[in-house]
């Protein structure tokens, strides 16, 4: 029995037809002769695209669709790109709601989102991610999530604001806008998570078997993983997956060889494509399973830079033909996702497009979203209203302030050898140090002429009150300390600096805002933001307003701390991640990711 919605797209492809076939009905829209750009076939050539309510009506020769209400674009010389895709990205990274981010977003020919409320899922259970599907059906583009079956990553390692496993998954892959499950990171580090909680590869694999079955499908994680145990990794995805955590050629190269989909990151601060499409540019690999995405964007970039054009660009640039690019952000993660209705520009496909004046640059002048004008040189024409979230999702910091004393790190003598995270610009990769520090009164001190400073993860959530503490080397702070309550993926509280006091000035202050970013110096906080859903995001700033804080907010941190690595807080964010190699920072301590244990900060 056809339901009301099959009903309606019989109605309006039968329109479709009427229009095609007869000679009394026309199109609303044709855009007349411009460079189709032609994903199925790889090729450009000069065509006109009609238009009919939210369908491609054909694309060719349109002068016979044109009556007298048709409007009629003129983009000769431009180029016509079906509307961009990005596969893989987390709302929560840029700190905005679905609403703002779509804001910034659609201006530059993004018309379609996957997002993965991995971040809101970790600090609020069902009721974040049921909180995002919701706001996700009032924005005028296409936005699917594909949501957590593992909260926290590694259960013995980190502690999460709500624990998902397979008895979640019923609930939450029947929300709204849900298409499958996200990164699968409880089984990233294949061999240790194998020996150490083989209970949690039965429990994915229930999760991702049923998801399977009621048609969703379920992305991977495998960083680092070849032979065996990314054959393992791709078998718990129940045989088919994506990986967006691939940082190297031979992994690529690997990844493609087992039919995995390759989602070559390029984001903010996690920049991986140049060195994985070398698979195509230097061996010659088939790039339909090569897909382009962001992972992690701040409101900054986005505003200024653009978004998948962006990265579009980027990849041009390593040598890569532009329409095999644009392929790789439009009939590539259609076909993988099984987004039948978009990532081609043919008939009684979705009427998405990007209008682009300079294909080499990715310029995007125009974008078309379901037949409609929704954006004109790099600006939004149609009205979003701002988007506020309920209640619920704004309580999630449920710890007493910490005290200096707790946040010491004990050792004897008056020296000591100490283990200290390496930060890796750019990666979310992390290296391993060990650094020889003075002991005063007990305590380990922090070392600024070595650029070791004090690095700790706050346990936020009121379930054990853990602290996780450690050194750091790679941001380079002179003075002062700074705090936030994003940390990937389990969103305790991160902080870094150079002494006991400030770290504890900020840590308090985003306890005391009910999450957020805030920077210490003296004692005392001299910057912050406020990010009350879920710690996260915030739903009191427009995307612009978030752009103009975080840039100002990152400035204090060079400026009145030194820091020397940009985006600091996104950096510091990712010490967190537990499925990561080779050292992180989790509530329970140091992280041997490699080796799937706690370390203790001082060598013994």
């Amino acid at each position: 029995m056809l339901d009301v919605k099959c009903i309606k797209t019989a109605m309006e492809y039968r329109e479709l037809i009427d229009i095609l076939m007869s000679d009394k009905h026309f199109a609303d829209v044709v855009l007349y002769q411009g460079n189709v750009v032609n994903v199925l076939t790889r090729e450009i050539y000069r065509a006109d695209i009609a238009f009919k309510g939210k369908y491609i009506l054909m694309v060719g020769d349109a002068e016979k669709l044109i009556g007298p209400d048709t409007i009629v674009v003129d983009v000769q010389g431009k180029y016509l790109s079906p509307g961009f895709i990005d596969s893989h990205m987390h709302f929560e990274s840029s700190m905005l709601t679905i609403t703002e981010f779509s804001r910034l977003s659609i201006p530059s020919g993004t018309t379609t989102l996957v997002a993965d409320p991995h971040e809101i899922g970790n600090a609020l259970g069902p009721i974040g991610i049921k909180a995002m599907a919701e706001e996700a059906s009032v924005v005028p583009n296409h936005v699917h999530l594909v949501v957590p079956a593992l909260t926290p990553d590694s259960p013995d390692l980190e502690t999460a604001g709500y624990d998902i496993t397979s008895k979640d998954m019923k609930e939450i892959l029947g929300y709204p806008n849900v298409i499958g499950i996200g990164e699968l990171q409880g089984f990233s580090n294949a061999k240790h998570v194998y020996r150490n909680t083989p209970e949690v590869i039965t429990d994915l694999l229930a999760s991702t078997i049923y998801a399977r079955s009621i048609g969703k499908m379920v992305d991977g994680n495998a960083p680092e993983l070849f032979g065996n145990e990314l054959a393992a990794h791709i078998i718990s995805t129940a045989g088919e997956c994506s990986c967006h955590e691939t940082t190297t050629k031979a992994e690529c190269v690997e990844k493609l060889r087992q039919g995995v989909y390759v989602f070559m990151r390029e984001g903010s601060t996690q920049r991986n494509m140049a060195e994985c499409i070398r698979a195509v540019t230097e061996e010659g690999f088939d790039s339909r399973r090569c897909i382009l995405a962001t992972d992690d964007m701040v409101a900054e970039d986005l505003e200024k830079l653009g978004h998948m054009n962006e990265i579009v660009k980027r990849t041009i640039n390593e040598g890569v033909n532009p329409v095999e690019a644009i392929q790789m952000v439009t009939i590539n993660p259609a076909t993988y996702f099984g987004l039948k209705d978009r990532g081609i520009l043919a008939p009684g496909k979705l009427a998405d497009v990007a209008i682009i004046s300079d294909i080499n640059n990715m310029v995007v002048d125009a974008v078309f979203l379901e037949g409609k004008l929704v954006a004109s040189q790099g600006k939004l024409l149609i009205d979003l209203p701002t988007y506020t979230y309920p209640d619920e999702v704004k309580h999630s910091v449920k710890r007493n302030p910490v005290t200096e004393e707790e946040l010491k790190i004990p050792a004897n003598g008056s020296e000591a050898t100490v283990r200290c995270i390496g930060l890796i610009p750019d990666q979310n990769l992390s290296d391993d140090h060990e650094v020889r520090v003075k002991v005063q009164q007990g305590a380990v001190q922090a070392d600024v002429r070595q650029d070791a400073l004090y690095i700790v993860c706050v346990e936020r959530y009121g379930r054990n009150g853990s602290i996780g503490k450690a050194l750091v080397k790679g941001f380079g702070l002179e003075q002062g300390a700074f705090a936030e309550s994003v940390a990937h993926d389990t969103h305790n509280i991160m902080a870094v600096g150079t002494n006991l006091k400030d770290m504890a000035a900020a840590i308090n202050h985003v306890i005391e805002m009910g999450g957020g970013l805030a920077v210490a110096k003296g004692g005392r906080v001299i910057d912050d933001l406020r990010l009350p859903v879920g710690g996260l995001i915030t739903d009191e700033l427009t995307g612009p307003e978030v752009s103009l804080k975080i840039a100002s907010i990152e400035k204090t941190v060079k400026d009145q701390l030194g820091g020397k690595v940009h985006a600091p807080f996104m950096h510091l964010s990712f010490l967190a991640l537990s499925t990561s190699p080779k050292w992180k920072i989790t509530d329970q301590g140091l992280i041997d990711v490699n080796n799937f244990e706690i370390l203790p900060p001082v060598v013994e």
